[in-house]
């Protein structure tokens, strides 16, 4: 885990732009349909290095591999897990519960079913479920992406280098139980599996970042819950997590947390001062979070009321996926200097609000946005250290 001790770095939180043929390619290998690997593994070592060099250039510290390998945030992990069957849901039992975006498609129906809600239909008819013991089978997909990023910082100098992989409750919200007893047993059982992949990141010298959007977005799934029944929901998700990490060092590990990546009303998110503390319960040396869209900008003063954890960084979103306008180096520059002041310049690193290669129009706005802010940390670091 790096700090700003000197100047204020910056880092991002996952997905970066990749092209629509690679992008075909890995959606096809999902579906199962038949893909050349050999062509497909070079493609995706190609890019892997292109990205890398792209993020150095622009100024970014801690840089990652675009999770160019994986079809997307969730997909990929199906392919690394047994134990999983996918089928249609019962049309006479209907689906098992809303998606991430629940609370707002009851508010806002028509929406959502004009396909605008980032994830189109709310409800698919196909879903995936756990019809057997859960087992990571990942190795040889993990052995090379890490051998892919490993090949790519070889070319470039850059300050860190992390590795993305999702949590126990993202997988619980796609991955329906028909197996475990209960739901803390399927939970731990996920925590079992995906702790040979957290493990083997750390063990070839990355930072494991965990991408968590389960803890808030859990919240629209479930429209009769209360915040004190939502409390103890993601309270047993993170016990599951922490499970997982049982066996890696805190500086090792970097959360994730923002309320989900679809473009939509976001109006019905759980208010980040509902679960701060749960988040912080996570076992983490630094706390990425969504931080400066129109939803959720305006939680800085959270942290007015927080007793930071001097050994931890926080690593607000100060660029955001939610459009395509580049943000200017000035205001990123003012949303550093805010959190700087309540939890110390040092304790700060810019990020993104969430993975911006796959949400803005073009690649191009994703570096452009990345350009800025660096800038807007340099002018952060010129007013906080008067260099």
């Amino acid at each position: 885990m790096i700090k700003s001790n000197d100047r204020i770095k910056v880092t991002h939180a996952g997905t970066l732009p990749r092209p629509a043929d690679l992008s075909k390619m890995l959606y096809a290998r999902a579906a199962g349909a038949p893909v050349d690997k050999a062509e497909l593994d070079a493609k995706v070592k190609a890019v892997v290095a292109d990205v890398v060099k792209q993020q150095a250039a622009c100024g970014i510290d801690s840089v990652n591999d675009g999770e160019i390998s994986k079809a997307n945030f969730t997909f990929y992990i199906r392919e690394r897990l047994a134990g999983i069957t996918q089928r249609d849901i019962d049309p006479e039992k209907g689906p098992p519960r809303l998606d991430i975006s629940g609370r707002d498609v009851l508010e806002f129906p028509g929406y959502f079913k004009a396909g605008l809600g980032g994830f189109g239909d709310s409800n698919p008819k196909r879903r995936i479920f756990c019809s057997s013991a859960l087992a990571y089978t990942g190795q040889e997909s993990l052995k090379t992406d890490i051998a892919n990023f490993k090949a790519a910082l070889d070319r470039v100098k850059v300050e860190e280098a992390f590795l993305p992989s999702i949590t126990p409750g993202t997988i619980e919200h796609w991955l329906i139980n028909e197996h475990y007893a209960n739901e803390e047993k399927f939970l731990f059982a996920i925590a079992d599996a995906l702790a040979v992949e957290y493990k083997a990141i750390v063990d070839a010298g990355f930072l494991l970042q965990l991408d968590n959007p389960d803890l808030p977005d859990g919240w629209q799934m479930y429209p009769n819950m209360t915040v004190a029944d939502y409390r103890k929901y993601a309270e047993l998700r993170v016990a599951a997590l922490n499970h997982a990490l049982r066996d890696i060092p805190r500086e090792k590990i970097r959360l994730h947390v923002c309320w989900g990546s679809a473009h939509g009303p976001h109006k019905h998110d759980i208010p980040l001062r509902e679960i701060v503390d749960v988040i912080l319960s996570v076992k983490a040396s630094s706390y990425s979070i969504e931080a400066s869209n129109p939803a959720h900008e305006h939680e800085w003063k959270v942290f007015e009321n927080v007793k930071w954890n001097p050994d931890a960084v926080l690593i607000p979103g100060v660029i955001g996926h939610c459009t395509d306008l580049i943000e200017h180096p000035e205001l990123i520059a003012e949303r550093l200097v805010r959190y700087a002041k309540i939890v110390g310049r040092e304790n700060v690193m810019g990020g993104s609000d969430c993975g911006v290669g796959s949400r803005v129009g073009h690649g191009e706005i994703c570096w452009g946005k990345f350009k800025a802010m660096a800038e807007g940390a340099r002018i952060a670091t010129k007013q906080l250290w008067g260099k």
